[in-house]
């Protein structure tokens, strides 16, 4: 498990961010349908699970880099598909939001780490 202040990912189309601008907590469809907001703390894996479950979607998204120490709801580490994963139980607050990251994509639908992202982040 990554130190406890070492920052935690999570990708969200920009609309969806954009919809819920005035809030002072983010609500993914996923904190309804699954009970948590799925996060990663390593760009890498990031990379793979944008590439593997939402590379033929159209739609622009953003990384939000999650300081942990500052969330109000609960995180939990979980394992999925042989890796621990960090899961937020209750709205991310965006208190706790260090960055916002463009998420950039190749003319394919291929996501690729933004320069932000350097290997010293995870």
């Amino acid at each position: 498990m990554p130190k406890a202040d070492a920052p935690i990912y999570h990708m969200t189309p920009r609309a969806l961010w954009e919809e819920q601008a005035a809030s002072p907590a983010f609500a993914p469809p996923s904190l309804v349908e699954e009970g948590f907001i799925h996060c990663t703390a390593e760009p890498d894996r990031l990379l793979l699970v944008a590439n593997r479950f939402y590379r033929d979607l159209s739609a622009a998204f953003i990384i939000v880099r999650v300081a942990p120490e500052r969330l109000t709801a609960a995180l939990r580490w979980e394992w999925a598909d042989g890796h621990l994963f960090p899961h937020i139980y209750g709205p991310l607050n965006k208190d706790a939001v260090e960055q916002i990251i463009e998420f950039p994509r190749l003319t394919d639908g291929e996501f690729r780490l933004p320069p932000e992202m350097s290997v010293t982040d995870s």
